[in-house]
C-alpha cells in the first residue's frame, strides 16, 4: 500500500493519477475534506480507502498502522501563504511531517514530502543550501523548519527521506485553489471571458510582463516524485523546477496561441506587493540531476497547451 497525504489536493490528486497509471491501486488516500469540493479531484481515480489527516496523525503518533505500507508521499499542508497564525500553520506543515516521519522511519518506509521554494524567499540564489534560505511568511517558515529538521535527523536516517522544493507549478486539477490557481488558469479564464489577459506592468527593474519564474508542469512534478519511489538510494532535498525561469509574457502567449485571440493588457503592480513579490525564481536543478534523475521538464511553450487541451476535454466530457 502507498500512503499519499493531500490527496485531494492539486499535487496530491496528479500523484494519486500518476499511481494509478502504474496499475497501482492500493492506495491510502488522506486529506481535510471539510472543503468538500476537493472531492472532484479524486472522482476519477482509484484508491482502496481514506483516512481524514488528523486520524491518519492520531494512529502514526500511537503506532495503529497496518503492515505492508511501502511509501508515503507526504503532500497535505496548510498552503496558505497569507495565513499568519503560526500556531495553526506549524500544527498543520511542522509537527503533523514530523509525525509521519518518525512513524516511516520507525518502520523503514519511504517518505516522500512536500517542500517549497518558498524557503528562498527573495532570492538571488534558488539553490540547495543554507545561506539561501530566507522564508518570509509562515508558510515558508514552517516547510523550512521542517527541512532543518530532515537535515538534523539525516545521520540517524533509516530509510529513504527526501523534500521536494516544488517551484511554480501548474497543470491538471487544480481549479479548488481559487485565487491561488497557477497564472496559466487565470490567464485562460480571462481571455475566455474578457478576450484579455492581465499582467502587472514593469517592477523590480523588469518591463511589464517580463517578470520571471520557474513554471513547472504537474506532470514532470509527478516524474520526479515517482523516479524517487522507484530509486530508494536517493534521499537528500531537492529544488523541483524546470532549471530554466520563463516570464509571464511567454505563458500570456501560450495562452493566447492555444485560444486563437486574446490580448495582453498590464496593470499597475499593487502597492501592497511592493518589497515582497517573487519578481525571479530559477531552480538550480544540479543536486537531482546528480542524483540521477534523467528526465528533462518542459517549457511552458509545451506544458501550457497540454493543460488547456486538458480542460478543454474536461469540459465537453
Amino acid at each position: 500500500m502507498i500512503i499519499v497525504t493531500g490527496a485531494a489536493g492539486f499535487i496530491g490528486s496528479n500523484i494519486v493519477a500518476g499511481l494509478n497509471a502504474r496499475g497501482v491501486r492500493d492506495i491510502l488516500i488522506v486529506d481535510d475534506l471539510a472543503d468538500g469540493h476537493k472531492c472532484l479531484n479524486l472522482a476519477d481515480l482509484d484508491f482502496a480507502d481514506y483516512l481524514e489527516y488528523d486520524e491518519l496523525e492520531r494512529r502514526m503518533a500511537a503506532d495503529d498502522m497496518p503492515g505492508g505500507i511501502d511509501a508515503v508521499f507526504h503532500e497535505g499542508a496548510c498552503s496558505d501563504t497569507t495565513e499568519w497564525d503560526g500556531r495553526y500553520v506549524m500544527a498543520r506543515n511542522f509537527t503533523y511531517s514530523k509525525t509521519l516521519h518518525a512513524w516511516c522511519q520507525r518502520h523503514r518506509v519511504a517518505f516522500l514530502y512536500a517542500s517549497s521554494a518558498s524557503v528562498y524567499g527573495m532570492g538571488p540564489d534558488f539553490v540547495e543550501r543554507r545561506n539561501a534560505e530566507k522564508p518570509l511568511n509562515m508558510y515558508a517558515f514552517s516547510k523550512f523548519a521542517f527541512d532543518q529538521y530532515v537535515r538534523a535527523q539525516g545521520r540517524a536516517r533509516r530509510s529513504q527521506v527526501v523534500g521536494l522544493r516544488y517551484f511554480n507549478v501548474y497543470g491538471p486539477r487544480e481549479g479548488h485553489k481559487g485565487r491561488m490557481a497557477s497564472v496559466a488558469r487565470h490567464f485562460s479564464n480571462q481571455i475566455a471571458e474578457d478576450g484579455e489577459c492581465r499582467l502587472f506592468a514593469g517592477s523590480d527593474g523588469y518591463g511589464s510582463g517580463e517578470q520571471r519564474r520557474d513554471f513547472i508542469h504537474v506532470d514532470d512534478v509527478v516524474a520526479v516524485n515517482l523516479w524517487l519511489l522507484d530509486n530508494p538510494q536517493v534521499s537528500g532535498i531537492y529544488n523541483c523546477g524546470t532549471g530554466r525561469s520563463q516570464t509571464f509574457n511567454d505563458v500570456a502567449d501560450a495562452v493566447i496561441a492555444w485560444h486563437g485571440r486574446g490580448e495582453k493588457r498590464y496593470i499597475d503592480f499593487p502597492k501592497s506587493l511592493v518589497g515582497r513579490y517573487q519578481s525571479f525564481t530559477e531552480a538550480d536543478m544540479a543536486a537531482l540531476q546528480q542524483a540521477g534523475y534523467p528526465n528533462t521538464f518542459m517549457p511552458v511553450e509545451e506544458g501550457v497547451p497540454r493543460y488547456l487541451d486538458w480542460l478543454a476535454a474536461r469540459r465537453t466530457a
